[in-house]
């Protein structure tokens, strides 16, 4: 691939200063760590994403949507090909009972705009991290609530640089899957359809649920959420505490000693650190428990040369 000519393609479709090469990925991870991707887009129309597409598809470029950059480990080595980044298609509004959210929004932040607008459906994303477009690929949810209980209908691009509108009904949406998951959609736009509800008793719930998830997740270092997956009949971090791993890692990451089920970079971690404690703790806990710990978190990107 020659990124030079690549690049000045991409200038025609986006302008200059939204085109970036060698962009450092620790710049966009919540885990502040990963490599640089050899070329970074950040588009501002829905058209753009297409026209970005099809691109990548007449060049058969190695390809990667990045939302918010929670959920995700980048290796040292980086990225080949294209990273897109809907950061400047993060727009919402509300109208009537319904808010639209722009794929690149943060979830959060949605549930913020329909709390000042009196609207109840969403106090169950005030503390998730992830962008709209993240969301609808995982149906995110958390304290019994989730995505497909108030989701309309959502703008996508197809793999084929095709505009879509799915409704509801089209989504597939079950437990942290979807057909934008299946089908490798790019979200543009969510629209949720909420209902009026007492802004007191919303900003309550909303602060009681904030209070759980800051009393126990290790919010004041960088990290990647959750790292790994529930295991049918156990809970990791009670297999990940129980085999005395917090406050232990490999260089700069550690098991944190607030939630074991967190892997916190504490010291300027390198991917490599990060993933070799990942490594240590499911080797231990197969070891104590005979429990296989299978990942939440994504690992992409190239190992660094030597």
């Amino acid at each position: 691939m020659h990124v030079n000519n690549i690049y000045e393609e991409l200038i025609t479709i986006c302008s200059e200063e939204n085109v970036l090469k060698d962009e450092p990925m620790s710049k966009h991870t919540l885990t502040q760590i990963g490599g640089k991707a050899d070329l970074f887009v950040i588009p501002e129309t829905h058209e753009q994403v297409a026209e970005i597409v099809r691109l990548r598809n007449k060049h058969d470029l190695p390809f990667m949507l990045l939302g918010n950059g929670s959920n995700m480990i980048v290796r040292d080595g980086g990225l080949r090909g294209l990273v897109l980044h809907l950061a400047r298609l993060s727009g919402l509004k509300v109208e009537g009972t319904q808010l639209i959210a722009q794929g690149g929004a943060n979830i959060k932040d949605a549930s913020q705009l329909a709390l000042i607008h009196g609207l109840t459906g969403l106090e169950f994303a005030c503390g998730i991290p992830g962008s709209i477009g993240g969301a609808m690929v995982m149906n995110a949810g958390a304290y019994g609530g989730e995505v497909k209980d108030v989701i309309d209908h959502v703008k996508v691009v197809t793999q084929d640089g095709e505009l879509l509108t799915l409704q509801k009904d089209e989504l597939e949406l079950d437990y942290r899957t979807s057909i934008i998951g299946k089908k490798k959609y790019i979200v543009l736009e969510a629209v949720f359809n909420l209902e009026e509800g007492d802004p007191a008793q919303i900003k309550e719930t909303m602060a009681d649920l904030t209070y759980k998830r800051e009393s126990k997740q290790p919010l004041e270092f960088p990290s990647v959420g959750s790292v790994f997956k529930r295991p049918p009949g156990y809970f990791a971090g009670k297999l990940i505490q129980d085999s005395g791993l917090q406050g232990k890692g490999v260089g700069g990451a550690e098991v944190s000693t607030k939630h074991a089920g967190f892997i916190v970079n504490k010291n300027s971690c390198t991917a490599t650190d990060y993933i070799a404690t990942i490594e240590m703790v499911r080797n231990k806990v197969k070891e104590n428990f005979g429990v296989d710990l299978e990942l939440e978190a994504k690992i992409v990107g190239e190992d660094p040369e030597n």
